[in-house]
């Protein structure tokens, strides 16, 4: 295939994701052969319409009209750093609570479990850490439900008081208490009682 076509098609597929968006060359592999890809994407990089912000990733970064390219984002990159390596992840510990809203401490880093082996990358000041864990640590069916369980975990059964419990309420809608539900059966007894406080209307029977 003719280089200024795998170019032509490259840019359309990043363009249609829209800024913000994070990738690798293996999201293009379907365009044509991963040498070419990767040349496309360096020529793109050289010429500043995408950004490298990690070794073989990349992001259409986004623009804010008063502070200019934004920082790439966390849940982008991780789910680029899913689809190349054909693995599930899903965060872990303080990252989750925080991203919930249950804890304000930004943690100093990000914290994924994940059925690969362990990996850290460096996304600008940030260090996003995966960990391999077992099969049962990534059973739950969706990603909110990961978030909820995980994120109660690390704030302990001793911390999660009604303010808690009255927050996830408001921050869940519909239908992620729809699919917290659904992850019940993978979560310690206690946090399987607070998600039914937080998804039951009546939740003061529990």
């Amino acid at each position: 295939m003719a280089t200024s076509t795998i170019n032509k098609r490259v840019l359309f597929r990043i363009y249609k994701n829209k800024r913000g968006w994070v990738f690798t060359p293996s999201d293009f592999i379907d365009l044509g052969s991963l040498s070419a890809v990767r040349k496309t994407l360096e020529r793109l990089t050289i010429k500043g319409t995408i950004r490298r912000i990690e070794r073989g990733f990349y992001d259409f970064p986004e623009l804010h009209n008063d502070f200019g390219i934004c920082s790439p984002g966390v849940d982008e990159f991780v789910m680029a750093f899913a689809r190349q390596n054909k693995c599930r992840v899903i965060p872990w510990g303080g990252y989750a609570a925080n991203v919930l809203g249950i804890n304000p401490d930004v943690p100093a880093k990000c914290v994924y479990l994940t059925d690969r082996s362990c990996r850290k990358k460096i996304l600008g000041r940030l260090d996003v850490i995966f960990r391999k864990t077992t099969p049962k640590n990534l059973a739950v069916t969706s990603e909110i439900g990961a978030l909820v369980i995980k994120g109660l975990k690390f704030m302990r059964k001793r911390h999660v008081n009604f303010k808690v419990i009255q927050h996830l309420r408001w921050r869940l809608d519909k239908k992620q208490k729809d699919q917290i539900l659904k992850d019940i059966p993978c979560a310690p007894a206690w946090i399987a009682k607070v998600i039914k406080k937080v998804v039951t209307v009546d939740w003061r029977a529990y």
